[in-house]
């Protein structure tokens, strides 16, 4: 099934296209010190080489202010800085090469103040991302619709936005989070049905793995197959790696990300007469270091595979003493059980030579 994706206004964050018809782009966020640029931009390339595409961080500060600069010398990817409360901290980081912000007018101050930011942003092209977390709804808006609810939330997020409209800024991007799934989805679907923003979806505080990815795959995920959201940011109590590649497998499980690997097994059963749940972790992680864009099956008996698994680029299915490696559905050997994952390993790196002379 294809996705249709809402249409949105498109901004840009540095070079990365947010909105319109660009691809939906990773987000994560670091957690060194920023103005230990050695610390933080060590973690940043750890994270674009697993994928992230756009980076934010705190600037609690007039050091990490300063040190965008020369944390963008070092990295490839766009910046985002973190600010709370303090516009002069909003202008330092502009002024030291951010490409965007993400800063909520409402905690600012007097509106001289967020025109500053806005008049430093729009000369310099930074877009802005607002948003509101379900522990921030002003009180008059739980008064006024009973309690944090998706109503509460959106109205929250519009109050946010008037005031830079008000100052002549539309780069915007939004963000409507809280950490129970259900009312993220609804906050989500009922800002999208009143406004053409492009959307940064996450749930904030989702935890720890194994819960927090699954409470931010189900939101996140949930809201993708209806075609809303453009950006994404999974939030994890964990390394900012995990974050990255959580939001990637997400987005393989969509189709809304094409590249890279798609590793497809069986939950195994009384038929599997190997240790299938060994050999996937093993295979796993030697895979993941190959930078493959192939569908690689790793099926428990022949009743799974090749047949269930005929899409795969390329699978084993595992038998009693030995295994079949197939193709598209199509055996080419059978080959020893103790040997079955060298000689995959084998032909998929056969494979990615020969497309790279395709290529070439």
């Amino acid at each position: 099934m294809t996705i249709n994706r809402r249409k949105t206004r498109q901004i840009r964050v540095g070079n990365v296209l947010i909105g319109g018809d660009a691809p939906i782009s990773i987000q994560s966020m670091t957690n060194t010190i920023t103005k230990d640029f050695e610390a933080t931009v060590s973690q940043i390339l750890k994270l674009e080489y697993e994928g992230c595409e756009i980076i934010r961080f705190a600037v609690n500060d007039f050091d990490d202010a300063k040190a965008i600069g020369e944390i963008k010398k070092r990295i490839h990817i766009p910046t985002i800085s973190d600010i709370q409360f303090d516009y002069k901290l909003a202008l330092a980081a502009c002024e030291n090469g951010i490409d965007g912000m993400r800063i909520n007018p409402g905690n600012i101050g007097a509106k001289w103040k967020v025109k500053e930011v806005c008049e430093a942003c729009k000369f310099r092209g930074i877009s802005i991302r607002v948003g509101v977390n379900s522990g921030s709804v002003k009180k008059e808006f739980i008064d006024k619709y009973g309690g944090v609810n998706e109503n509460s939330i959106v109205e929250s997020a519009l109050e946010e936005i008037e005031i830079l409209e008000s100052l002549n800024f539309f780069d915007i991007k939004v963000s409507l989070k809280a950490s129970n799934v259900n009312l993220s989805i609804d906050s989500y679907k009922k800002f999208s049905e009143i406004s053409d923003y492009p959307l940064h979806l996450g749930i904030t505080e989702a935890g720890p793995p194994p819960m927090g990815i699954v409470k931010s795959a189900v939101g996140i995920g949930s809201l993708l197959s209806q075609g809303i959201g453009d950006t994404i940011r999974v939030s994890l109590t964990a390394d900012p790696i995990e974050e990255v590649k959580a939001g990637k497998k997400i987005l393989k499980s969509l189709g809304l990300k094409t590249d890279g690997l798609d590793l497809i097994s069986c939950p195994t059963c009384a038929r599997t007469k190997v240790d299938l749940i060994k050999l996937v972790d093993i295979a796993q992680k030697k895979l993941d270091q190959l930078d493959l864009n192939i569908k690689v099956a790793l099926m428990g008996c022949a009743v799974n595979g090749p047949g269930e698994a005929r899409e795969a680029d390329i699978g084993i299915a595992c038998g009693n003493k030995n295994g079949l490696i197939f193709k598209k559905g199509e055996v080419i050997k059978k080959v020893p059980e103790e040997i079955l994952l060298d000689e995959l390993l084998l032909e998929i790196e056969n494979m990615k030579k020969y497309n790279k002379l395709n290529k070439n």
